[in-house]
């Protein structure tokens, strides 16, 4: 008895030991974490959290909380010590915020550490230095996103003082996201001379802007003076200096043989508030092309609350597309001197109250001043383009000077397909007070297919302030039109493709189209300018699309373009 107890208090103190030494082997230390240092930055700028672990039970995860929301997690696999880093790219947050990330560890045990924070300072963000740049710019020049640009006078990339003696060149780059302002008082205007060039190719997210020096709430159109490109390309101006200096007389030369010449690229850029008068008639456009040649790009351009036209080219045979005319005085697109690109995705919007006393309209299209035969005849070909008025509803009261959704005359020989106009006092008017352009429209030469002209219910004549189509010459003499033996509503209609709609309630427009800030530019379900198929004759240049208009389901202008950019703080 007396063994047997013995024996049976040995094996209960061995359990007990076992125990015990089961017990030790399961308790370690808790997790712990240590950051060092302090993290700061501003908006957009790139910082590295970074948190070094200690785990003597082996870590099983990591959790990373931003604010208390989720942000991060790793996965451990017991390492003992672990070194945690991630990247952040801080918010567009207030300067002097705090953007505060907890980190959490577990180990194999399921003993969880501290909470740690990482805190991160959102620093503000420097005012820009800006430069004034004045006089001719040569050579090889770049300008920064860091900087803001301020033109003063009339700044020229390249000389030619007389036509024909190219003195100076050069080539102005100029990065994603960079801002230029015009000088107000001295009239800034950027011209690139003919042999020079402009790399201005900005992005969706970061486009370059040209806009008004002025503050929030006080810029106006004509603040400054505007983009112009001269090139070397063909125009029907007669050959003589005092011809082919643009219009204003301002040193700005264009013209030649050279029907590829490359003047540069613009891509994704913005041009605001511009076009300044310098004779009466004779203004600087918010886009100006002069005889700008074929090796020339442009795509995604937006002219804003410009005092004349937002888009002209005088010759030149330039291909573009992607262009935006919005709320401009004069003309959405004004094209003459044998200008002959190619053009696609182009809108037009205006505001109901800006018109210029000239008459305003959407396409004003001319061979020359005087309606010769000069050749080459302005004969560019356009496609998939929207034209809208200031009528957006009867209730809308608009400017007097307003004319025509496009203003075809003086001989020239336009060519359109797949467009959209309404909100127009007329639609179509051909004129041929000087020229023939009716002429050319009887033979062939001047060509609308696909157009649709979609009228405002209860307002005038086919839906139109007066009438879809011009019977008269307007002005003065009020004489009858005819192309060839037809009135020119029954020319229009009988054209392949063409609509009058006295309504525009079926073809999917939005009403925001007519309003201020971001319009909705897609067609809504079930629009009748879709299934309209653009014509497989036309040159490679252009897209195959099924609509007509500049739009289907895509809105080709989101992230680059702005709509109130008197809203907008530029120079902080």
């Amino acid at each position: 008895m007396k063994a047997t107890r013995i024996i049976a208090l040995l094996l209960s103190m061995a359990t007990v030991f076992q125990a015990c030494k089961d017990d030790t082997a399961e308790v370690v230390p808790l997790p712990t974490i240590s950051v060092s240092g302090t993290l700061a930055g501003i908006p957009g700028a790139t910082v590295q959290l970074k948190a070094s672990i200690n785990a003597p039970g082996g870590v099983k995860s990591v959790v990373v909380l931003k604010n208390g929301a989720a942000f991060d997690t790793k996965t451990g696999t017991g390492e003992k010590t672990l070194d945690y880093t991630k990247d952040y790219v801080i918010d567009n947050v207030a300067a002097g915020s705090i953007v505060n990330f907890t980190v959490q560890v577990t180990d194999q045990s399921n003993q969880v550490s501290a909470l740690t924070t990482i805190p991160v300072t959102v620093s503000a963000v420097p005012a820009p230095t800006v430069v004034t740049v004045e006089g001719i710019i040569e050579g090889n020049v770049t300008w920064t996103a860091d900087k803001i640009y301020k033109l003063k006078s009339f700044v020229r990339v390249g000389q030619e003082s007389v036509f024909g003696t190219i003195t100076k060149t050069g080539t102005l780059t100029i990065q994603p996201g960079t801002i230029i302002i015009g000088d107000r008082a001295t009239k800034g205007t950027l011209v690139i001379q003919r042999g020079s060039k402009i790399i201005a190719e900005g992005t969706a997210a970061k486009p370059i802007i040209f806009t008004s020096e002025r503050a929030v709430g006080e810029r106006e159109p004509g603040d400054w003076g505007g983009l112009v490109i001269c090139g070397r390309a063909v125009n029907n101006l007669p050959d003589v200096q005092s011809s082919r200096e643009l219009e204003g007389a301002y040193g700005a030369f264009h013209g030649g043989t050279d029907n590829a010449d490359n003047s540069g690229s613009l891509k994704y850029v913005r041009v605001e508030y511009a076009g300044i008068p310098i004779n009466p008639n004779q203004e600087v456009n918010s886009f100006t092309f002069g005889s700008v040649g074929a090796g020339t790009s442009l795509e995604y351009l937006q002219a804003s609350f410009g005092l004349d036209d937002s888009f002209e080219w005088f010759g030149g045979n330039v291909n573009a597309k992607y262009l935006v005319a919005y709320k401009g005085l004069d003309d959405d697109f004004d094209m003459d001197n044998g200008f002959s690109g190619n053009i696609q995705f182009g809108i037009g919007i205006r505001g109901a109250t800006q018109a210029d006393i000239s008459g305003s309209n959407g396409f004003e299209v001319d061979n020359d001043a005087a309606g010769s035969s000069n050749t080459p005849f302005t004969s560019a070909t356009l496609a998939n383009m929207s034209i809208i008025g200031p009528k957006g509803s009867l209730a809308t009261t608009i400017s007097t000077q307003f004319q025509n959704g496009m203003q075809l005359r003086r001989n020239s020989k336009l060519k359109v397909y797949n467009a959209v106009v309404t909100g127009y006092p007329y639609g179509v008017y051909i004129d041929s007070q000087r020229g023939d352009a009716k002429g050319n429209a009887s033979r062939g030469e001047l060509v609308l297919n696909n157009v649709v002209l979609a009228g405002l219910e209860g307002w005038g004549t086919g839906g139109f302030g007066t009438s879809a189509v011009s019977e008269k010459e307007q002005g003065g003499t009020l004489a009858d039109i005819l192309i060839g033996d037809q009135k020119p509503s029954v020319w229009f209609a009988a054209q392949t493709g063409n609509k009058i709609l006295a309504t525009s309630s079926t073809v999917g427009l939005s009403p925001s189209l007519f309003l201020t800030g971001r319009p909705t530019f897609t067609l809504a379900s079930g629009s009748s300018l879709s299934g309209v198929n653009l014509p497989t004759t036309l040159p490679a240049f252009f897209t195959k699309t099924t609509y007509a208009g500049a739009f289907n389901d895509v809105d080709w202008t989101a992230g680059w373009t702005e709509f109130n950019p008197q809203g907008v703080s530029y120079v902080k």
